[in-house]
């Protein structure tokens, strides 16, 4: 199922038929929808439609998937572990229109906020050829400064980072308007020379095609895809642009992007994401979840789930229910959730009479069953994120905590469970 069909099918799509402008006004509205997924048929600078808020929530995610909320994991997991080699074919949807121009003005990609940068794609999944490593997806923020030309956010020691930094100039794609299995493979963290391509193909099958530019092959099913250029030598601003801390990030030197090719699927609809809010968050925390419950169990204790909450940003922070056997587990667990995901800051532990999805519930595990003196584990000065704006601007050096908020296996005296209470059935007692 494509990005296109699953929009389609969507039954509480909301479709807005005024004629709506990409600066301001849209994501003003999207920002207001919260997590109700919403067609723009009438945009006010271009001919394309567009669409946002398509998978805000886990549930999103899983019923694109066909599976629960509670087997996100495992099904992640299995797909980075399995991957299946997509169909390839000759003739593909997103190359049905070639423009014959190249001027992004005629895209409608949004200006989302009054103090950022400039217009930015949010949502194109980066894909970029090694003639050692293969092929990689990943997503890279992209501010238009020009009719044919972005300049794009790198993060330092990724994988395309070091693509470019062997290669100096280097041909790539941004393929927009892509389904969950896309999306989150894109966002998953494997080892170098992994084609995200074979993982999104296990989430569901998957056709791909080989770009019109360069060698490489491109999810036949997307909207819109732009090829071209990027040149490590040639800089310009990048920023200011809000990310997933909902904080302004700064202006950056980055490299240019020079497109030489647009095609599209006839009647495209432009993939919109807006940076900060619920969507920008399950796409980039949801796929960090595998790799941490894969660590935490390879560690010797038994993990049950992991929520990289948005009150962390979907990044920070990461609650971890464990099936405690041993009084150490909850510290193993903490170093392994950290080794899982390199970029979180604080990590917090939990039984499994926890729901890591109550905010109420986890914090009433830190109030009753946490000793900071005896239950916190710090490590000082180590590399965070560069989304945390606390941490040290240039090296990004932060401090990170671990907060076992379990029981102890053995008490004296003191019990840890929460009490139950008497159960009734209203209806038999309210009129």
């Amino acid at each position: 199922m494509s990005f296109r069909e699953h929009i389609e099918k969507m039954p509480n799509l909301v479709r807005i038929k005024k004629k709506v402008s990409t600066n301001l006004e849209a994501s003003a509205v999207i920002n207001e929808l919260a997590d109700k997924p919403v067609l723009f048929e009438n945009i006010k600078e271009s001919e394309f439609k567009v669409c946002a808020n398509i998978f805000p929530t886990k549930q999103s995610v899983a019923d694109y998937l066909g599976c629960k909320v509670d087997e996100l994991i495992p099904t992640l997991t299995k797909a980075i572990e399995n991957p299946t080699k997509p169909k390839i074919v000759e003739k593909a949807p997103c190359q049905e229109v070639e423009m014959k121009e190249i001027d992004l003005d005629k895209i409608p990609i949004l200006f989302h906020l009054k103090k950022d940068g400039g217009k930015f794609i949010t949502s194109g999944v980066v894909i970029a050829k090694h003639p050692k490593y293969g092929q990689n997806l990943d997503f890279h923020r992209s501010m238009q400064i020009a009719k044919n030309k972005f300049s794009i956010r790198i993060v330092k020691n990724r994988h395309f980072d070091t693509f470019l930094n062997e290669q100096k100039k280097m041909p790539m794609a941004i393929c927009i308007g892509n389904g969950a299995e896309v999306l989150n493979a894109a966002a998953t963290s494997v080892e170098i020379g992994q084609n995200e391509l074979e993982i999104a193909n296990t989430l569901k099958p998957i056709r791909v095609v080989k770009a019109k530019t360069f060698d490489a092959y491109i999810p036949a099913d997307c909207e819109f895809v732009l090829e071209g250029t990027i040149d490590l030598e040639e800089l310009a601003d990048e920023g200011p642009f809000v990310d997933l801390t909902e904080t302004q990030d700064i202006i950056r030197q980055q490299p240019v992007f020079t497109v030489t090719k647009i095609t599209h699927r006839k009647d495209a609809i432009w993939q919109a994401l807006l940076p900060g809010k619920l969507e920008h968050k399950i796409l980039m925390g949801m796929p960090r979840e595998p790799t941490i419950f894969k660590k935490v169990n390879e560690a010797g204790v038994k993990c049950l789930d992991v929520n990289v909450n948005p009150g962390g940003c979907s990044w920070l922070h990461a609650r971890v229910q464990i099936d405690k056997q041993t009084d150490e587990d909850g510290k193993k667990a903490i170093e392994a959730a950290f080794e899982g995901h390199k970029s979180c800051k604080h990590v917090f532990i939990v039984d499994k009479d926890i729901d890591i999805y109550n905010d109420q519930e986890v914090e009433w595990a830190m109030a009753t069953r946490f000793q900071a003196h005896k239950r916190i584990v710090i490590h000082e000065k180590e590399k965070g994120s560069s989304l945390d704006p606390s941490a040290k601007s240039e090296t990004h050096y932060t401090t990170k905590a671990g907060f076992d908020l379990t029981a102890k296996l053995h008490t004296e005296g003191k019990n840890f469970s929460k009490a139950e209470f008497p159960k009734a059935n209203l209806e038999d007692y309210l009129e």
